[in-house]
């Protein structure tokens, strides 16, 4: 475990891309179910599975990039795909031993809970994600649900593999919530893990189309939006709805389905006002 910051980005790339990644112990059991039942396990059903598990899915990615055949021309960029790539009994077999995060985390219980916290939270950004997406008759939706699922993969492999560290940030921004959080992880790690994040995507050879709908700087372009903007509501809401950052959130996911704010509640399953109050808003937004 890695308990003090390291030297620099290149250093927490050339262990992370060098340490064996465990995956979550609800994956793995359920992929052991399949396993026994492998003439009835599809590609669909393996991709339900692997995508609820950030962890799992960066392993199938960049798994298949390893093992890139020289017919192989193009680059994949969903799960889906990627199975039928690898296909069925190679996928059981290549995975058959894999370690777990909570072996891992297992003298580090209060980290377990942080990164099972940011997993969830993962899951609901790319749950939002993936309907806006299709909400925007985007072109490519799987591309959007991975690029989001593991939007927050640096953030996880802290938890994993610095607990201590990561318990750090935790109590930092519990203490003083109005801080930016990129700018306490950079305090704690000695690096911002957004550069973190593009350097092990290039080391890691993932297809360069999930880093650019990733990536925060091409925010401009729509399908980006899409992805930051649930990391963002997700992130704000973890702890209720009454970060002062919701409204600006919620403003911009409205903007970019091009719905009213009453219909953007009902989609996130939320109380919606009464009409004198949606008037009261509005006059106040006036």
């Amino acid at each position: 475990m890695i308990e003090h910051p390291l030297a620099d980005i290149d250093a927490w790339v050339d262990l992370y891309a060098q340490t064996e990644l465990p995956v979550l112990r609800h994956t793995v059991v359920a992929l052991d179910k399949m396993r026994a039942n492998a003439e009835n396990a599809s590609g669909r059903m393996l991709s339900a599975v692997i995508l609820q598990d950030p962890l799992m899915t960066l392993r199938v990615l960049a798994f298949l990039e390893k093992h890139r055949g020289k017919k192989q021309s193009t680059d994949i960029t969903t799960i889906d795909r990627a199975l039928m790539m690898i296909g069925v009994d190679p996928f059981f077999a290549a995975f058959a031993h894999v370690p777990l995060v909570e072996d891992t985390l297992k003298s580090h219980p209060q980290a377990l809970l942080g990164l099972l916290k940011l997993v969830a939270r993962a899951r609901k950004a790319t749950r939002w994600a993936r309907e806006w997406a299709i909400a925007r008759h985007d072109l490519n939706v799987e591309e959007i649900t991975v690029a989001c699922l593991l939007h927050e993969v640096t953030e996880i492999l802290m938890w994993c593999f610095a607990p201590s560290l990561a318990l750090k940030v935790n109590s930092l921004l519990a203490k003083d919530p109005k801080r930016r959080s990129a700018d306490v992880q950079e305090e704690v790690y000695g690096v911002r893990l957004e550069d973190l994040k593009r350097s092990l995507v290039q080391r890691w050879r993932l297809p360069q189309f999930l880093a650019e709908l990733m990536d925060h700087d091409n925010a401009e372009q729509a399908r980006v939006l899409n992805v930051t903007l649930a990391i963002d509501l997700a992130r704000h809401s973890a702890h209720g709805w009454s970060d002062p950052a919701l409204p600006d959130d919620m403003r911009a996911v409205e903007n970019l389905l091009h719905i009213s704010h009453n219909a953007l509640l009902a989609r996130l399953g939320l109380d919606v006002p009464e009409p004198a109050a949606t008037a009261a808003r509005q006059n106040s937004a006036a």
